[in-house]
């Protein structure tokens, strides 16, 4: 197949950080697109420098999309090619770019992908955790009461959870699900398939007091399924009334584990408790 056609929009995935993790015909595409968005022009020339490709390229951000969007439009009305990279991995995982997708849909253009590296997909298949079913929720809110909101939303999803977080907001993000989720398996990855990579493995707790005080990186956060996918509330209920946990805070976990409304939970924690 051709990499690149007439009219067509291409969405060119790109590395998550080894610049030599691109296909073939990413490469073909970045050469031979009439036009090329990135979301920071300077991150992509670098990595078309990397590969010998000397070319000028545009910006698409989330700060210009919808007049970008406008200008794409008028390049694919006109015959000519387009490519979009974002500045790592596949472009639209929580990148620019879904307005200008959606925009040349709907004007009855072609849009081509071409796949390649997704750090969410390299992070959960190499997590150890279960990938039968999954949800990717992107970024976690910033504040607390906001993740405790999202964590709730979530909780009752019986699969892996994959979040990508700011290194910066990781040390809370962990804190605040230590607190809701105490027993989850969590897994951090960091700088995948860079020179630093790095796995944490563990609850939310130990993930916190292994990452210490670092706040680099790129990182994709992932949590395990909830109790609730193997364990009734009411048995979970009883061991941690038995461990001596307070039934206010057992009620907080089970509910969290679970996705009951704590309401139902703590009348069952004071019934069990009796």
């Amino acid at each position: 197949m051709i990499a690149v056609a007439p009219g067509h929009l291409l969405l060119i995935a790109t590395p998550i950080g080894e610049p030599d993790d691109i296909t073939l015909r990413a490469l073909r595409a970045l050469r031979e697109v009439d036009e090329l968005y990135a979301e920071d022009t300077r991150v992509t020339a670098d990595l078309l420098r990397h590969h010998g490709i000397s070319r000028a390229t545009r910006s698409c951000h989330d700060h210009n999309e919808e007049a970008r969007a406008e200008e794409i439009l008028a390049h694919l009305r006109m015959g000519r090619s387009v490519g979009l990279v974002s500045d790592a991995g596949t472009p639209l995982i929580s990148d620019p770019g879904f307005r200008v997708v959606a925009r040349a849909r709907e004007a009855g253009f072609a849009v081509d992908v071409l796949p390649g590296a997704c750090a969410a997909i390299a992070a959960l298949v190499g997590s150890g955790l279960p990938t039968d079913q999954f949800c990717f929720a992107g970024f976690l809110p910033a504040s607390g009461p906001a993740l405790r909101g999202r964590l709730a939303e979530l909780a009752g999803f019986d699969g892996t959870l994959v979040f990508y977080e700011s290194p910066r907001r990781l040390r809370d993000a962990l804190t605040i699900i230590a607190e809701v989720w105490p027993t989850r398996e969590v897994v951090v990855a960091r700088n995948l398939t860079k020179a630093h990579e790095q796995w944490i493995t563990g609850n939310a707790a130990v993930a916190a007091e292994v990452l210490g005080d670092e706040a680099r990186g790129e990182v994709v956060l992932l949590v395990g399924r909830g109790v609730a996918a193997t364990v009734d509330a009411d048995d979970r209920i009883r061991t941690l009334l038995g461990e001596g946990m307070e039934p206010r805070r057992v009620r907080d976990v089970v509910a969290a584990e679970t996705g009951l409304p704590r309401r139902d939970v703590y009348a069952r924690v004071l019934a069990l408790r009796e």
